[in-house]
């Protein structure tokens, strides 16, 4: 059942828990007007429970980016803010079904829930809209950055190590800890941009204004982007065969498939959503006495979004229901007769091209008190958390409701999902001097993820085309809690080392418990050289989305039910519950400084992670009857009649050893008469290799398929560049600034998996990607901008024809779209322009 907001309340008040740490002081913000990040000297909050702490000074590696370097990325989101800036982070460039609705991010080519983020220190809550389609991003159900708007960032600390014994499940990549605007002034923003392509036209307005006085500040933000359709689709090889490039169809079809709506680029699944968002947030304290202070931080946002499926072709619904036979055989004189007395059909004759359509509330609000009492200092907090979303399927059908009744509606409500967490905090540190620092806390935490059934038209049978609706055997809703506690020591025991220990245990209602901890360790030898290297162990709760999500995934030539894998249906198969993945981490590094204001940082790593959650093959009904047939049909669904049909779930399998190398070089350079520049180099090289594949259950393996196949393995090792490299310079002269940035992509790769047992090799290329923005101050408080990013223009290739891979259309469906797992996009170049107004 659905917890009760009453239960939510008796949590809070029952809670004594803190889960990501609470701070003794606050960050010092990083102020570099003529930088594209913050500067080494900048005190730093995540990663370290001492205080003052610089980021030339963390014993872990930290990058750091300004509101001033978020200011000049073009595209108004802090995923793209990131992608640009932070070379360890990789932004999802399309999503299948609900996925593109709601894009996922994630750091060192691991998965979106294996990084945390925090605002303000504490834990955000993460998506309802679970990503279930195979992808490098398949199982991500991570906080929507979306929510967090650029203009109400000071800052963001990603930290690229494994934290989980210092905050808890997900920090096995690292943490992304976005710190919001303290400062008084005011700014607002307008921008507008579009695709050289002449789609995917984008116009945002943000207005942020702050007061402060010497007891506290309040710091408020609005913010509204709108962005539409972009279309990348090519050929449809079911239109146009692919090696005569002759229609597919004779007879009494050819005629509507000619007339369907840009003919042959037929099918516009492969581009942007369409989509309004806003966003509303505020940040405030207040100083009540010298060791009592009050604070509060929010938001709450709406997206309302559409976002094409695969196109359904000509008579989708009526080649058995009113002709009884395909009616590409019938004369033409019968066809028309048909369609002139069939107001479905007559819908139907063009195709049609579904949309799903999104609407989305997401709330968050913190509120917490800290102080200092006899040498401690302590800080106690709760923070909640609700991201709702309401599906609707549009410009559709229900193919089996119109041959059983004659008549199907074309919108139809697919149900909602919700996603609910409440974390409460208790952190207290006590310093001895500059020998010791000692932390203590405890956490409890409330989660629930709730599905709700749509219209019964919706589901019906096989349901409505492109995305049945949720039935009432997939709605429920699912909870779990878990308390947790940790201590902390930092050590100075000499000059120049410092010396971090962790350890931190908790205990889940759903799975159990866990320990974690975690070492670090840095030696300064002198101003100049420093070394660095940290241990730990972690761990992943599975979420609840990945437990207990079920539904029916369809193309137009494939269905596939996603089984829950905690429920009874999966146990027809083998498959077991969802357990933990966990985590050894390994780094060490060094630090630079061989001049003022250059700093060079290094650092190697190593990641074993062990029971991965991870999407599964498809597992194919090979006869009605079988066990993947008779699960499917205990999860409340029924298979379409399709060669290429069966299940699909969440597993516990592989085994996986990411190592990469992460290097970051920052200069500020003072050129006199020309100005000032700043000059940043940064890298990140992760690699993947799988060292187990894990057990593949005995009913599938019965069946003579495998759990987990070269096409999910290659999302895991190959999906994501192994090398990003970004060059960029910020360069203040007079009233001008330029901003430029090169970001170098390695290949990537991927196997698709075209159905009937047939596999399909893709690869992009290797690319360089350019940012460009030139500004200039009117008056000091009015900035005109102008800028491009991927100037250039660089897209993706193709996915290959089936026909070059002896293949058949009858194997699979090949429809000639750009690679979606680009790490730089699908859609090309953007440009852009901005006005500021400072006040």
């Amino acid at each position: 059942m659905p917890i009760s907001r009453s239960t939510s309340l008796l949590a809070l008040a029952v809670a004594l828990a803190g889960a990501a740490p609470a701070f003794a002081a606050d960050p010092a913000p990083p102020s570099n007007e003529a930088g594209t990040s913050a500067p080494d000297d900048a005190i730093i909050v995540t990663g370290t429970r001492a205080i003052g702490i610089t980021a030339a000074e963390s014993a872990a590696p930290i990058k750091l980016v300004s509101s001033e370097a978020i200011s000049h990325v073009g595209q108004p989101n802090l995923n793209q803010v990131l992608t640009q800036l932070v070379p360890s982070f990789t932004a999802q460039a399309f999503g299948g079904d609900a996925a593109n609705l709601t894009l996922s991010a994630a750091l060192r080519g691991l998965n979106p829930n294996q990084t945390l983020v925090l605002v303000n220190g504490k834990r955000r809550h993460g998506t309802a809209n679970l990503q279930v389609l195979s992808s490098a991003f398949q199982g991500g159900a991570a906080p929507d950055l979306d929510y967090i708007t650029p203009a109400s960032v000071d800052h963001i600390e990603v930290l690229t190590d494994g934290a989980s014994a210092q905050y808890g499940s997900d920090a096995i990549a690292g943490v992304i800890n976005i710190i919001l605007k303290k400062k008084a002034g005011g700014q607002f923003s307008a921008t507008g941009g579009q695709y050289y392509d002449g789609d995917g036209e984008t116009a945002s307005t943000s207005l942020n204004y702050g007061i402060t006085n010497d007891r506290g500040y309040l710091n408020l933000t609005a913010f509204y982007r709108f962005h539409n359709f972009s279309q990348r689709g090519q050929q449809d090889i079911r239109v146009l065969d692919p090696v005569t490039n002759a229609p597919t169809v004779t007879g009494a079809l050819a005629a509507d498939y000619a007339s369907m709506v840009d003919y042959p680029r037929i099918n516009p699944i492969v581009g942007d959503a369409r989509s309004h968002f806003g966003v509303g947030s505020f940040n405030a304290g207040f100083d009540a006495t010298d060791n009592l202070s009050f604070y509060a931080f929010g938001t709450v946002g709406y997206r309302d979004a559409k976002a094409y499926e695969n196109v359904r072709l000509p008579n989708r619904l009526v080649r058995t229901a009113v002709l009884g036979v395909d009616p590409g055989t019938v004369s033409a004189a019968v066809y028309n007769a048909t369609a002139a007395a069939n107001p479905a059909f007559i819908f139907s004759r063009t195709g049609f091209r579904p949309q799903e359509a999104f609407k989305e509330t997401d709330y968050s609000a913190t509120g917490g008190a800290k102080g200092s009492v006899a040498g401690w200092t302590w800080d106690v907090s709760s923070t909640f958390g609700l991201d709702q979303a309401r599906v609707y399927t549009l410009n559709s059908a229900n193919r089996n409701l119109f041959i059983d009744t004659g008549s199907t509606p074309t919108d139809f409500y697919d149900g909602k999902f919700e996603n609910f967490e409440w974390t409460s905090n208790l952190d207290l540190t006590h310093s001895f001097g500059d020998v010791a620092l000692l932390a203590a806390g405890a956490e409890y935490r409330l989660n629930s993820y709730t599905i709700s059934a749509g219209d019964p038209f919706s589901y019906y049978k096989t349901g409505a085309q492109s995305f049945p609706g949720y039935s009432p055997a997939a709605s429920g809703g699912h909870q779990r809690h878990n308390w947790a506690v940790y201590a902390d020591l930092a050590l100075t025991p000499v000059e120049g080392l410092k010396l971090d220990g962790a350890v931190r245990y908790e205990d889940y209602s759903d799975f159990g418990n866990k320990t974690t901890w975690k070492i670090t360790g840095r030696y300064d030898f002198n101003d100049m050289i420093a070394i660095r290297g940290t241990a730990s162990t972690g761990f992943r709760a599975p979420t609840l989305a990945e437990s207990f999500y079920t539904q029916v995934n369809v193309s137009p030539n494939s269905s596939f039910v996603q089984l829950a894998a905690n429920s009874p249906a999966a146990k027809i198969l083998g498959i077991p519950d969802l357990k933990p993945e966990t985590s050894t981490n390994f780094s060490g590094g060094f630090v630079f400084r061989p001049v003022s204001r250059l700093t060079v940082t290094i650092d190697a790593f190593q990641i074993r992670l062990k029971n991965r959650i991870v999407g599964s093959s498809q597992i194919n009904s090979l006869t009605v009857g079988d066990a993947v047939f008779r699960a499917a049909q205990a999860s409340g669904y029924t298979l379409e009649t399709f060669a290429n049909s069966g299940i699909v779930a969440f597993v516990n399998g592989p085994t996986t050893r990411t190592r990469g190398v992460d290097i970051v070089a920052s200069y500020d350079a003072d050129l006199g008469s020309m100005g000032r520049a700043s000059f940043t180099l940064s890298g990140a090289y992760n690699k993947t290799t799988l060292r187990a594949v894990g057990s593949n259950p005995g009913p599938i393996a019965a069946l003579g398929q495998s759990v987990f196949d070269i096409s999910q393995q290659s999302y895991l090792t190959d999906a994501a560049p192994k090398l990003k490299l970004i060059g960029g310079v910020n360069w203040n002269v007079g009233p001008f600034s330029v901003t430029a940035r090169e970001t170098y992509y390695t290949k990537t790769s991927a196997i698709y998996n075209d159905g009937g047992g047939l596999y399909t090799p893709t690869r992009i290329k290797s690319a360089g990607i350019t940012d460009l923005e030139i500004g200039y101050k009117l008056t000091p408080s009015l900035t005109l901008s102008a800028g491009a990013n991927n100037l250039f223009d660089k897209n993706p290739e193709a996915e290959p024809y089936l026909a070059a891979f002896g293949e058949t259309a009858g194997g699979g469906v090949v429809y000639n779209q750009p690679l979606t797992y680009s790490p730089y996009g699908i859609n090309g170049g953007y440009y852009y322009g901005r006005v500021t107004f400072d006040f």
